[in-house]
């Protein structure tokens, strides 16, 4: 049996993870492959308990410190207890955020040290990292735009644009130290074009596992 894909989909607010998820991971079935669709913070049913305290706007302050903890263990969860079995049973993982998120969000975002995030991945990941990372990119003003029209926003909906801009810049940081892992689509054309980019990669993809 074939060792499963990984695939991670990454981005700022407001680029359309979710609906392009679906088509990915639509796509991978037509080909007979099954897909296992997740998500970060969550995955699990401990993890998905401490997506809520990251999310809530709740009434105690939440360290920058202590969020990026809470990330981590919540990652810990999702890859023990999902990524790595579905992987190992030749499924294929297509997984909404990852790590680069912690390094986007908590490293560019927050502004803590990048050594101790990647410190925290080498824990917890154990040599996992994703086969391929689709980053879909998009300026942080139409992103926010296009978050605000879905409704109320959680806690990490509701930082300035300057954070989310600071994002965004750690995202295309990462994509230019690692081009072979990523795939950076320009999220702010039309969703027909954006499918279109991504069937190009999945079908690079695909002929790699098929041979």
């Amino acid at each position: 049996m074939k060792f499963g894909k990984f695939i991670t989909v990454e981005g700022g607010e407001g680029v359309g993870k979710s609906t392009n998820i679906d088509f990915l991971s639509g796509l991978i079935e037509k080909q007979g492959i099954e897909v296992i669709r997740t998500r970060e913070p969550g995955g699990t049913p401990m993890a998905e308990r401490i997506r809520g305290l990251l999310l809530e706007h709740g009434d105690e302050s939440l360290p920058d410190t202590a969020e990026l903890l809470l990330f981590f263990a919540a990652r810990s969860l999702h890859v023990t207890n999902t990524i790595r079995p579905a992987l190992a049973a030749g499924k294929w993982v297509v997984c909404d955020r990852f790590t680069d998120a912690s390094r986007a969000y908590q490293g560019n975002g927050r502004g803590l040290d990048m050594q101790r995030i990647n410190t925290l991945a080498q824990w917890v990941q154990e040599g996992l990292e994703p086969d391929v990372t689709l980053l879909l990119d998009a300026p942080a003003a139409i992103g926010m735009g296009r978050a605000e029209q879905r409704g109320a926003t959680d806690r990490l909906e509701s930082e300035q644009i300057s954070f989310y801009e600071r994002v965004r810049d750690g995202y295309l940081s990462l994509a230019r130290a690692e081009p072979a892992r990523f795939e950076v689509i320009d999220a702010s054309q039309s969703l027909a074009a954006v499918k279109a980019d991504i069937g190009q990669v999945l079908a690079r993809l695909l002929d790699d596992y098929l041979l």
